[in-house]
């Protein structure tokens, strides 16, 4: 199995010779029940205060060509909890695509005094960058077993690149025990043609549809366990979902773990440093055949959050936790 994963660049080359269709995939986090807005616009504003977040995913370690991606987000509320604001960067590279994506968030906040809760309505608009560098690619010389870089000449080794704007929307509800969001990040099935010229590839932008469900259950003063799950459901994609258990002590350290529907199981840590910043770190032990290749995922985050006196003065900001 070792050495078959060296020519995982060949087999895709060969498949680009056909006439492909195919979905490109949102990248899977095991950390994105701390940041939220990553999957839906409406969480924007939900921290209330000023926060923002960056995530990095290394995955599937040793396999050569696996996803590395690299999120960061900024939210915060304003006009006195009625409205937030979010910001999206992100960058994800798989083999030799890369996919830069760009997203603003909006959500419109509404307090709902018969449940203590807040319903906020969102949406967002941006783009993705998808380059695809295929003179990165080696393959096996010919008649002699080893391996080399193509000529420039080849008309299939070429660089492309295509920039697709998109917009999504979403709903959450949270109040201080429990939340349920619904969300679809991208609405337009857009169609990327990697090589107009030779037609080699079609990929869509095809709809993810996202529903998380989180409560909290008090267990003793000092600590607390929150559920959560998460469905993601695409289009042309088989259906998937996370469960996951968070024990947190003191407000200040949560231990967790997670199960992932085919893929395996993750664990879960999370660090109070001060009022300020927080981190954190997920391990994927994949359960899957990929475990045979790779020792499994890695994920680290790391938040900033900061309440401003002239935007949040008088407003509660949630726990993180």
């Amino acid at each position: 199995m070792k050495n078959i994963t060296k020519y995982i660049p060949i087999i895709l080359a060969l498949l680009m010779t056909y006439d492909l269709s195919a979905q490109q995939q949102r990248p899977v986090q095991s950390l994105y029940m701390f940041d939220q807005l990553l999957i839906n616009p409406a969480y924007a504003g939900s921290q209330v205060q000023l926060s923002a977040t960056a995530i990095y995913r290394n995955q599937w370690v040793n396999l050569e060509g696996a996803p590395k991606t690299l999120t960061t987000s900024l939210q915060s509320s304003l006009l006195r909890g009625k409205m937030g604001v979010g910001l999206v960067l992100a960058k994800d590279v798989i083999g030799v695509h890369e996919d830069f994506s760009l997203f603003a968030s909006y959500s419109y906040r509404i307090k709902m005094k018969s449940t203590g809760g807040t319903l906020s309505m969102g949406l967002q608009a941006g783009f993705n960058s998808i380059q695809s560098d295929f003179t990165k690619t080696t393959v096996p010389s010919v008649g002699q077993g080893g391996s080399g870089t193509p000529g420039t000449s080849d008309p299939f080794y070429r660089a492309t690149n295509a920039l697709n704007p998109n917009f999504g929307g979403g709903f959450f509800y949270t109040n201080k025990a429990f939340y349920l969001g619904l969300s679809a990040p991208v609405l337009l099935n857009n169609e990327i043609i990697q090589d107009t010229e030779l037609a080699l590839e079609t990929i869509k932008n095809t709809r993810t549809y996202f529903v998380s469900i989180g409560n909290t259950f008090p267990m003793s003063k000092d600590f607390k366990v929150i559920g959560s799950t998460l469905l993601r459901f695409q289009e042309g994609a088989p259906f998937s979902f996370d469960v996951n258990a968070n024990g947190v002590f003191k407000e200040t350290v949560g231990l967790g773990i997670s199960y992932r529907l085919v893929e395996g199981f993750v664990y879960l840590f999370e660090l109070k440093i001060n009022e300020n910043f927080h981190v954190g770190y997920a391990y994927d032990m994949t359960t899957s055949g990929l475990g045979r290749v790779s020792n499994g995922s890695h994920e680290f985050l790391l938040n900033y959050r900061i309440k401003i006196p002239s935007l949040h003065k008088g407003l509660e900001c949630p726990s993180y936790f």
